[in-house]
């Protein structure tokens, strides 16, 4: 290990790599601390305590959110046009062609509309964002000028986030966008460490080791289904032409325990907490009947319970869904098939693709439960603790182990490159 942490420096264009890369960070945090004029910051700070899914968009702005900074929205509309880019390919055909046959040259295409499609989301979610902050007496009374100002500049900022996400990406370390959001859930921890030591107790003692347990724990568990993988052996038949023979090797396709990362957990708050937000809205109509279903709908969602509960669920639904997005059994089974490969004991076309889809359903299976019990992990740790300070973020927690592992991943390819190339 040592080594190999002295040879990512020894190797100048490695080393050179890295710190551009920490330089553009640096730049980033810069940018999520310069805040907007005119924000009641304690008003702010309790409105976050209370909403989890403007929490889950701070950990994705990196808190530029919570500092209503220049790149209040981080990368979160990038991040939602690549999932509409992502499900568009599913119904519409030309799409799929795009991305999947036409090679470099379609991905670029099909990236450089994923920006597009950015840029109205950026300006439609800061409007949205700010709308909300006024409602809230968080904002004070802005003239229309001013929000035009704002919505430019929030869009601006996420235009700009997105920019040093591709130019870390072009480096070959790992995915920008992934590495900045890394980055922003990384900066917190100082204010974590200290918002425990403010509360530390001595009588707390065995709470706290098992905070330390259970946070080991998970960091354990993600890691182990993160990398898991079910492995299905695969075979290619001997092919004669001429005097020679081609085929004949055997080799596996793996197929991961959790295809769909951590982007079910996303839809999931998005489709709980936005009836909780227009409830909010509504609470204050002039229409009796309207308010009170507004009122009676809040307290229903924000029972813990029942936002545990129905968290869960959809969590485990859109796993399973967006898994059938991202994994085509026919389209695998064609390949193979065109390709004289097939899987011991499975006759190929038809049959090969019923048995990957009954592979896939068993093992999501165990990657959905495996999401939603880190999506409900904050509420159980602060029943088990009792203490609302102390709480384990697992999809922070899933966000960073990911990105660590896919950059290590990525430094050992270099450090192997440069070996074969000294040799």
């Amino acid at each position: 290990m040592r080594e190999t942490f002295l040879n990512i420096f020894r190797i100048k264009d490695l080393r050179n790599k890295i710190l551009f890369i920490l330089g553009l960070l640096v730049v980033y945090r810069i940018a999520a601390n310069i805040p907007l004029p005119g924000v009641d910051v304690l008003a702010l700070r309790r409105l976050f305590e209370d909403n989890a899914f403007l929490g889950l968009l701070n950990i994705f702005s990196g808190g530029g959110l919570s500092n209503i900074s220049i790149v209040l929205l981080g990368v979160a509309p990038y991040i939602t046009a690549s999932i509409i880019m992502q499900l568009s390919t599913t119904i519409v055909p030309s799409l799929e062609r795009l991305y999947k046959e036409e090679g470099e040259t379609g991905r670029q295409k099909f990236n450089m509309w994923t920006r597009w499609i950015t840029l109205p989301l950026a300006g439609l979610q800061s409007f949205g964002m700010l709308s909300l902050l006024r409602s809230q007496n968080i904002l004070g009374d802005i003239t229309p000028f001013n929000m035009a100002v704002i919505i430019i500049s929030a869009t601006a900022g996420t235009i700009f986030l997105m920019w040093l996400g591709e130019l870390i990406t072009e480096k070959g370390l790992g995915n920008g966008v992934s590495v900045i959001i890394f980055a922003g859930i990384v900066s917190s921890l100082p204010t974590g460490i200290s918002r425990f030591i403010s509360i530390w107790d001595p009588a707390q003692i065995f709470t706290y080791i098992l905070f330390a347990l259970l946070a080991a724990v998970t960091v354990a568990s993600v890691i182990f289904i993160n990398e898991g993988q079910r492995t299905i052996p695969v075979a290619y038949a001997k092919r004669v032409r001429g005097a020679q023979v081609y085929g004949g090797s055997a080799t596996h396709l793996p197929l991961r325990v959790n295809q769909a990362g951590v982007i079910p957990i996303i839809f999931s708050v998005s489709l709980i907490l936005i009836p909780t937000m227009a409830a909010n809205f509504f609470v204050q109509s002039t229409n009796v009947k309207i308010a009170g279903i507004a009122v009676a709908v809040s307290a229903w969602l924000q029972n813990q319970w029942v936002y545990g509960i129905l968290y869960f669920v959809l969590v485990v639904l859109f796993t399973y869904f967006y898994t059938a997005v991202v994994f085509d059994p026919i389209k695998i089974a064609e390949n193979l098939q065109k390709q004289g490969g097939y899987i011991p004991g499975i006759r190929p076309g038809n049959t090969t693709a019923e048995y990957l889809y009954h592979i896939i359903n068993r093992i999501t299976l165990a990657g959905a439960f495996f999401l939603g019990a880190v999506a409900v992990l904050p509420f159980v740790v602060q029943g088990i603790t009792g203490i609302q300070a102390l709480s384990i973020g697992g999809v922070s927690i899933l966000i960073v182990v990911s990105v660590v592992l896919e950059t290590v991943k990525h430094i050992q390819s270099q450090l192997t490159m440069q070996s074969y190339e000294t040799f």
